[in-house]
């Protein structure tokens, strides 16, 4: 049962209770909780849901609507969270003050973070890390809604994130700014992902680029800020640079993939938006596993070579030839609907 702290004035009354998310994970991972962020939403819907997590994933929930305020894990008001020497902000214990349930999807060994929610008389707390080996759950994003005694059944299905009118309108002025008019039949395709070693090599991403055009498709690169060289060893390989769109951040590029027929990508929070916008997406894997980490929606494709053999990741940074990376361009040209004949201008790759 929530414990109520009673308000002392008519402004007191006025302002509203808060549930607090703490999740200090990447893009990827904060999103592959959203279902349980949603879930926790609904639960309590007369509370301020705020999320403490990354500033960039954290505007982008907001502008999406899937929480109503935030803080940023990076930012000076934090630093407290986890400090026994130093002090989270005003405003911050304000909220802390203010809250019913306090959620922090992190380990907490020293018990700091749930000294300073139970100081301040916070009803709830539930801390937990989603790589504790206590959890059942195979999917990531399971394991988020098992540490709230939830399963994927008890969330209603489409769990799939709108783009605001506002994000999707600056994503097509944006995209005809570049001279890409408003109904062609766009691509998106991310060469990179959080390490290398989850990546279709270079000259294999080239080819799907060109088969894209030959398609009749208007394949556009995009490349985040950890993504320069593999997108530059991409552009020396086609014949007709593709547009690369650069320097977005997360709630402009939700508005670019609003405007896509299709994105392509490999294990990648990028790719997880993209699955979670409800956009048509196909996901390559190659080393990860797709069980554990594969984006939820029923626009997915998953797509990957042979079962990866590697016993650890220091085996994957050292194997060459990868073939569970060697996904077919035929495969994946197929799985996108353009087409299910590859040209022979380099067979070596549709092999």
């Amino acid at each position: 049962m929530l414990v109520w702290v009673p308000c002392h004035s008519g402004l007191e009354r006025h302002v509203k209770r808060t549930i607090l998310i703490i999740h200090p994970g990447a893009l990827g991972d904060v999103l592959l909780a959203v279902p349980a962020i949603r879930s926790l939403s609904t639960r309590f819907p007369r509370h301020e849901t705020v999320l403490i997590a990354s500033a960039a994933v954290s505007r982008l929930l907001l502008d999406c609507g899937v929480i109503d305020d935030w803080d940023s894990l990076e930012g000076q008001s934090c630093l407290g969270l986890f400090s026994k020497t130093l002090s989270i902000s005003e405003e911050l214990q304000s909220r802390v003050n203010r809250c019913d349930l306090a959620v922090a999807w992190t380990e907490d060994r020293d018990g700091i973070l749930h000294a300073l929610f139970r100081e301040a008389g916070v009803g709830l707390v539930q801390i937990q890390s989603p790589f504790s080996p206590a959890l059942r759950a195979r999917h990531q994003s399971n394991r988020f809604l098992e540490m709230l005694g939830k399963t994927a059944e008890d969330i209603s299905p489409g769990g799939t994130v709108q783009v605001r009118p506002h994000l999707s309108d600056w994503g097509r002025d944006f995209l005809e700014t570049l001279g890409i008019s408003h109904g062609q039949s766009l691509v998106l395709v991310h060469p990179g992902s959080g390490s290398i070693h989850k990546c279709l090599e270079p000259r294999r991403m080239s080819f799907l680029v060109e088969q894209l055009w030959r398609s009749g498709m208007c394949p556009m690169i995009l490349e985040g800020p950890a993504d320069r060289d593999v997108v530059g060893q991409v552009l020396q390989f086609v014949s007709k640079p593709p547009l690369v769109l650069r320097n977005l951040d997360l709630s402009q590029l939700a508005g670019v993939l609003a405007q896509v027929t299709l994105y392509i990508g490999h294990d990648s929070g990028v790719t997880h938006l993209s699955a979670l916008l409800g956009v048509s997406t196909i996901a390559l894997f190659g080393p990860t596993d797709p069980q554990r980490w594969a984006p939820r929606g029923s626009r997915v494709r998953i797509l990957r070579g042979s079962p990866c053999k590697c016993e650890s990741w220091e085996t994957v940074k050292k194997c060459a030839e990868k073939a569970c990376l060697q996904v077919p361009i035929e495969e994946i040209l197929t799985a996108s609907g353009f087409g299910s004949s590859v040209s022979s201008a380099n067979p070596r790759n549709s092999m």
